[in-house]
């Protein structure tokens, strides 16, 4: 029986994985709207450990888990209260005796990271401080369903670079895309995960660019993404970061800068007025919403995989 894999970062599959779930995801899809795909999971159990609120993330994972006909047990903080109520050893041993997977969303990597090397199941990193690789594999879905093709577009992202501009920014390069970011001085992503994205690339062409004019950023994009200033567990900052992030709101004329037929991007949810001006997500040129849809497909393939040997 092969080795338990877990799902913490994008690089935890190879580009040619990445590439193969994707094709698997746009199949089962296709399938009466992915509905009719087979029960993989059938007899199989998840728990959903969850520290933070979610409205995408549990029901696509909820859905999806039944849709493969798994069984899932949502885990709120106030249950576990993992690392604090509970050693996080104590509580891998003791889910591992009960679930075939964990997935989780809380906010240390560290934790993340703790649960993963004690537990003898599958862990799925559903957020955490550090990356949100699941939502960036429904990102892939979405752009490869609009352009056909990854290889040779360019991705820029206009924001803070947090947990999910570092996980585009590590997993776009091994599937040939181009990476740039704009931040304002001291909210770019860090030096070591830009080394590591740029390690990466597929081709001396593939970029990975960290600037602070989104204007330049923008020029010449296939695809432009943005997300919220400030973070969950960042409110106290909130206020202070509308002024450090003025000039970094993606509208119209900013789409405008972008290559013909650009796609827009946002993982939602979305905070109109700072990130995003009014109208944004429903833009002639948004697939805001179908990204948020592939969630549930995108997570749907990773679970299979995880599960089924492979």
């Amino acid at each position: 029986m092969p080795a338990k894999r877990d799902f913490l970062s994008v690089t935890d599959i190879t580009p040619d994985e990445t590439l193969d779930l994707l094709n698997k995801a746009r199949e089962t899809k296709s399938l009466s709207n992915g509905r009719d795909s087979g029960k993989p999971l059938s007899g199989k159990s998840v728990a959903l450990l969850f520290d933070k609120p979610s409205l995408r993330t549990r029901v696509s994972f909820q859905v999806g888990i039944q849709e493969l006909g798994g069984y899932s047990v949502f885990l709120g903080k106030e249950e576990v209260g993992l690392g604090g109520r509970e050693p996080v050893s104590d509580v891998a041993k003791v889910l591992s005796g009960y679930v075939d997977c964990i997935v989780a969303r809380i906010s240390d990597h560290k934790l993340l990271q703790a649960l993963a090397k004690h537990a003898s199941v599958p862990v799925v990193n559903a957020l955490s401080d550090l990356e949100h690789p699941c939502q960036i594999m429904a990102d892939l879905l979405t752009i490869y369903e609009h352009k056909e093709a990854l290889d040779g577009l360019s991705l820029a992202y206009v924001g803070d670079g947090n947990n999910v501009a570092r996980s585009l920014c590590l997993a776009l390069p091994a599937v040939g895309m181009s990476f740039t970011s704009a931040s304002p001085q001291g909210y770019n992503l860090d030096e070591a995960s830009v080394k590591t994205a740029r390690g990466r690339a597929t081709s001396p062409s593939v970029q990975v660019r960290t600037l602070k004019d989104p204007a330049e950023a923008v020029a010449g994009a296939d695809v432009v993404y943005t997300d919220v200033w400030a973070s969950m567990g960042q409110e106290g900052e909130a206020e202070a970061r509308k002024s450090v992030f003025d000039g970094y709101t993606v509208d119209p004329p900013l789409m405008e800068q972008a290559n013909t037929g650009a796609l827009f991007m946002h993982d939602m949810p979305a905070h109109y007025g700072e990130e995003v001006t009014e109208g944004m997500l429903d833009h002639p040129q948004s697939v805001a919403f179908p990204q948020a849809h592939n969630r549930l497909h995108a997570q749907k393939t990773i679970l299979e995989f995880l599960l089924s040997g492979n």
